[in-house]
């Protein structure tokens, strides 16, 4: 586990940049960041500047998202903040200086989650670490200031399986949900991150570790639309299982279109997954528990468990 100070006092910083920020925001900047980690990867082959910023205490989705959502599920709990699993709004526009504190205290507990997990035995080395902590945050705000528990109840009243099922009131992304859906995007969005990094893997296979994460900077990135009201889809859990897939799957059969086809089915599953998280907890609750990080953590394993098969 880090025990540098100065880490978890850039991590209390980038938990509230976060609130600052809001959360989706935030996460946006973890994409625009990346591309350009990506573009000095490939230029030095010195990958540090997506380790410290994109994926460190500055933006790293375990500490500056995280910090946003759990601020946010503190001001919807101390009444500041109206709109159930709201993401989206900057913080700073309370003017209360507790909730971007909160920000800052979760975004220390996103790097010590992040530090805990990454010694579990096998699976510290075998899970995507910002996706679970970003989870295990997420899930701990809805517990600690939420008001239904993990999965709540259904607001039309709905029990079994019809309990999970969206409404105009309680949905996750209304525009994109949908078992077929859910399916076509992915196929659609996890076959060019596929293909993209499995050419840049053979263009550049000195930043082979960095290009990977095009798909995913990409799918982040134009999540800053979406803050602004345009009707994006959101994708990164597609892309980045999609990429992993394909690297992994480059190296064991040699062949591009063998790992460009694997990848693409991974991202298909974890599109799938995805939506299936959003109706388990995102839409059964007053806070957010993000659904694309709980289709990353364990599609990560899913992924990397099959690969180490051969």
């Amino acid at each position: 586990m880090t025990t540098d100070i100065l880490v978890y006092l850039a991590a209390f910083g980038g938990g509230f940049l976060g609130a600052a920020f809001g959360a989706l925001f935030a996460f946006s900047f973890v994409g625009i960041t990346l591309l350009a980690g990506i573009a000095i990867a490939i230029s030095t082959g010195d990958a540090s500047w997506i380790s410290l910023i994109s994926f460190g205490p500055f933006f790293g989705p375990h500490i500056s998202f995280a910090g946003g959502v759990g601020a946010a599920a503190y001001a919807y709990r101390r009444g500041y903040l109206s709109g159930v699993r709201d993401i989206a709004t900057p913080l700073v526009s309370l003017a209360k200086p507790d909730v971007l504190l909160v920000g800052g205290l979760f975004g220390v507990g996103g790097l010590i989650v992040h530090d805990i997990v990454s010694i579990i035995p096998w699976l510290g080395t075998h899970t995507d670490l910002p996706g679970i902590t970003v989870v295990i945050s997420g899930i701990a705000a809805r517990l600690i200031f939420g008001k239904t528990g993990i999965i709540g109840t259904n607001s039309e009243g709905l029990t079994g399986s019809a309990k999970f099922r969206p409404n105009d009131k309680d949905c996750w992304v209304r525009y994109q949900e949908g078992w077929g859906n859910a399916a076509i995007l992915s196929l659609g969005v996890g076959l060019l991150s596929a293909w993209a990094t499995v050419a840049l893997t053979q263009a550049f296979p000195e930043a082979a570790g960095s290009v990977v994460l095009l798909g995913f900077g990409v799918s982040a990135t134009s999540l800053v639309f979406l803050t602004l009201g345009a009707a994006v889809p959101v994708t990164h859990h597609m892309t980045l299982i999609a990429a992993l897939g394909a690297a992994n799957f480059l190296t064991i059969t040699g062949s591009p279109l063998a790992a460009v086809l694997i990848g693409t089915c991974f991202g298909i599953v974890s599109g799938l997954a995805g939506e299936a998280f959003s109706r388990l907890w995102q839409i059964r609750g007053d806070t957010h528990v993000d659904p694309p990080a709980s289709a990353i953590w364990p599609m990560t394993v899913v992924v990397l468990a099959i690969a180490g098969l051969f």
